[in-house]
């Protein structure tokens, strides 16, 4: 059922059962209503109806006490019309006839039983035990009542129409006196009443229980979808709508389990989309999210007729897993999906090489040409082949191959440039701001790392933070990151904060809350005015050592925020297990908004954190109609392109000194 119709179905409910038993019924529930009572209605008429049958015949031994001189008869009566009545109704049920003809079929047997056994006493000459004995005619209005499942409208003919014949009998067949009228009559009457009341209260509760019962499950149905839901949506990237980096970990544990454990071949393919940074550059964020998206989709049809699981690992860079007999098996699979993405002719004019659409550089990776316990070591191995790609020019397919040497030395390149950045002074600061779009101020201004090579290019985050990581120099870089945000803030107290970047590894050296509280005193800051984002790269909620430096942080009054959640390691149990002052979106969940699955997707994360109890900031606001989506949904701290790009710290500091309230744009207004 649709998520607005199970939510529509549930209000009917409540406010149904929010009714008293008179009210009138809503149309659609007491239609399902009746549904559900076909089927129970047969069901429990075939059980009733054996037991009511034995009641009857049973009846012979009070009829050999009261009326023996017919109890020949009575037996006979009893037994046919008992046998007959059974097997009609179990026929009946059996071969599907409709609930409710069952149901009036159960209520003439019962009047018919009834008006054979009142017509049989009328002929014994023990008339005094008889006129007693009809005193228990009031039985078969119990049974009408009680023992079948009979709506109420049923349930008082029945009950009527054996109180008619009762008195029209009385006053044909029996010279009965005013005192019997008076007594049995009464009992008639009386028992007419209170079980139409009986049957009607019970009735109402059936209803009330049916009504409960499929609120109850329509509940559950909700929350079993929504979890189902928020589950896709933590193994989902939602820009692409393949496996995230999480699910592409779990799968590639249970690739290389089975390969150490039962011999079952494997290999992976790592995809980059060529000079991305330049295309995104060049057509903006919401184009080279568009040519992500057709990049997918192309990649999928190839790769849905071989058993393959694709995902994206990361930026724009996908990821291949695959079952292969062979190395030349993963060769011919990651050629033809260089060659589907080449002939997609998507234009990209602001690449440095002789091409001038998008194309993608493959490398691949055959388990058994890598060596190792842990499933990582297969990645490393796609990873050096990717490498070997890239400095082929591009565009082209390469295989890891343990016995050649390793040509690739980007990675030492990049380690060099870290190593001797901050003392050359080639490591900067860029700040992109942080809006309240509720007050139009600067909520905070976010500090992002630019590092060029020593002959003045720059070298993109997404290559020199993965290997400051791996190389430990991030803690270096780190530190010196720190010191200059308190710098910043020391030198500028009208910016209200600054959020600083930190990798998890930074998180496990045992002095890193030592060094920010340092710092903070060195510099005279606030400890408020610092905020520390962590960034992808650990699973944060294994790490007590990551769990104990967030406690400290908070401790000496830093603001801890999570970055990117929603993607990468960001899972729904962080939010549980550690208090973070704020959770910042990730802009991918804003970019997916413009459809109506995406704007629910992104409805329910921003929901999902709100009730978490954490402040929300949402990254990657490119539109004016994205601002007034996330206004709507009541978020009020927002950043991206939309209001600033990533700017100097003397660009910012003029932003500052413009004005001491900076209204932000149309939204503000």
């Amino acid at each position: 059922m649709d998520p607005t119709m199970q939510a529509d179905l549930i209000k009917a409910l409540d406010t149904e059962l929010a009714k008293h038993g008179h009210e009138k019924r809503c149309p659609m529930l007491k239609q399902l209503y009746q549904a559900q009572q076909e089927q129970v209605q047969r069901k429990d008429a075939g059980s009733a109806i054996w037991f009511v049958g034995a009641l009857y015949v049973l009846f012979s031994l009070t009829d050999a006490v009261l009326i023996g001189d017919v109890f020949i008869y009575a037996v006979t009566l009893r037994i046919a019309v008992g046998i007959v009545y059974v097997a009609a109704i179990s026929l009946q049920i059996r071969y599907g006839v409709k609930g409710s003809l069952v149901e009036l079929q159960c209520a003439l047997g019962i009047v018919i039983g009834y008006s054979a056994w009142l017509s049989l006493t009328s002929y014994s000459n023990q008339v005094g035990n008889a006129l007693y004995y009809l005193s228990f005619g009031t039985v078969f209005m119990m049974v009408s009542n009680l023992f079948f499942n009979f709506r109420f409208r049923v349930a008082a003919i029945t009950s009527g129409l054996i109180t008619i014949i009762f008195f029209t009998a009385v006053s044909q067949l029996f010279d009965a006196t005013a005192g019997f009228y008076a007594a049995i009559g009464s009992l008639y009457l009386l028992s007419l009443v209170l079980t139409l009341f009986l049957n009607w209260k019970l009735n109402v509760e059936r209803y009330r229980v049916f009504l409960n019962s499929l609120r109850a499950e329509s509940r559950q149905k909700q929350a079993t979808e929504r979890g189902e839901e928020l589950l896709r949506l933590s193994t989902t990237d939602a820009l692409t709508g393949l496996r995230n980096r999480r699910a592409t970990d779990q799968l590639l544990a249970n690739f290389w389990r089975e390969w150490r454990a039962n011999a079952v071949p494997f290999a992976v393919i790592l995809i980059d989309v060529d000079y991305f940074k330049m295309f995104n550059d060049y057509y903006g964020h919401q184009q080279g999210d568009a040519c992500l998206i057709a990049v997918a989709r192309a990649m999928e049809n190839v790769v849905v007729d071989h058993r393959c699981a694709l995902g994206r690992f990361g930026g724009e860079e996908f990821i291949i897993l695959m079952p292969a007999p062979d190395s030349q098996h993963v060769l011919d699979i990651a050629e033809r999906i260089r060659h589907c993405v080449q002939a997609l002719s998507i234009p990209h004019e602001a690449r440095s090489d002789h091409l001038a659409t998008v194309t993608v550089s493959v490398g691949t990776a055959f388990c058994s040409d890598v060596t190792g316990e842990k499933p990582e070591k297969i990645i490393t191995a796609a990873d050096r082949a990717l490498y070997w790609a890239k400095d082929s020019n591009r565009n082209c397919v390469k295989s890891f191959d343990p016995n050649v040497a390793d040509k690739d030395t980007t990675n030492d390149v990049v380690v060099e440039a870290i190593r001797t950045a901050i003392e050359q002074k080639r490591v900067t600061l860029a700040f992109q701001p942080i809006w309240s779009i509720e007050s139009g101020r600067l909520f905070a201004a976010e500090a992002l790392m630019r590092l060029t090579a020593p002959g003045g290019s720059p070298i993109s985050p997404a290559v020199f933070i993965p290997v400051a990581e791996r190389s430990g120099l991030i803690v270096e870089l780190g530190a010196w990151a720190i010191r200059e945000a308190c710098g910043m803030l020391a030198a500028n107290l009208a910016l209200p904060r600054i959020s600083v970047n930190v990798s998890a590894v930074q998180l496990l050296k045992s002095n890193f809350v030592e060094l920010v509280d340092t710092t903070l005193r060195e510099s005279r800051v606030s400890p408020a005015r610092l905020a520390i984002e962590i960034t992808e790269g650990l699973e944060i909620d294994e790490h007590a050592g990551i769990i104990n430096a967030i406690d400290g942080l908070r401790t000496i009054g830093v603001n801890v925020w999570l970055d990117d959640f929603g993607t990468g390691f960001a899972g729904l149990s962080c939010l549980s297990k550690i208090k973070f002052d704020t959770v910042k979106i990730d802009r991918l969940f804003v970019q997916a908004s413009e459809t109506p699955r995406g704007a629910k997707l992104l409805k329910d994360i921003v929901g999902l954190v709100a009730n978490s109890g954490q402040n929300i900031i949402v990254e990657g606001i490119e539109t004016l109609e994205q601002c007034e989506l996330l206004k709507g949904y009541g978020v009020s701290l927002l950043q991206g392109f939309y209001f600033n790009r990533p700017m100097s710290a003397d660009a910012l500091n003029l932003l500052l000194a413009k004005s001491s309230k900076l209204m932000v744009g149309a939204v503000a207004a």
